[in-house]
């Protein structure tokens, strides 16, 4: 197996996965039913009947928080991306380009964070960027 191949298929399981809980779920989509129409036309409506199916469930186990059948279903599409490129090399630019264009949400934006503080005397300073817990005295 070509791990080009495996690289491309896994990340477009993943992203795509992504996408379907995503604003940007209607243009990935089309985006990949477009991608299927080009290259496997026969096979372009199952695709988009199974791309529904698996944002409907997305959503499912989103809400249920059952990371489990999110893997299941990164799979399943790095699999069908997988068999999709053996079978058309030539579809991995294209993929590529996809990925690319509707690429999964970026994660928000960490805000710097600076602190100052000053201790005097007998004075203690607890700062934390996140949780703390304080014992003792």
């Amino acid at each position: 197996m070509d791990p080009e191949i495996s690289s491309l298929a896994q990340s477009g399981g993943a992203s795509l996965v992504a996408l379907m809980a995503a604003d940007a779920w209607q243009a990935a989509r089309e985006g990949v039913v477009r991608l299927w129409r080009r290259v496997q036309p026969q096979r372009a409506e199952g695709v988009a009947a199974a791309l529904d199916v698996g944002h409907a469930e997305v959503l499912a186990a989103t809400a249920a928080g059952d990371q489990e059948a999110l893997d299941e279903l990164r799979a399943e599409w790095q699999g069908r991306f997988r068999r999709l490129l053996v079978a058309r090399p030539d579809a991995a630019a294209e993929l590529r380009r996809l990925l690319d264009e509707i690429g999964p949400p970026a994660p928000p934006a960490v805000p710097d964070v600076t602190q100052h503080a000053t201790a005097s005397g007998h004075g203690r300073v607890y700062q934390a960027g996140r949780d703390q817990h304080i014992t003792g005295r």
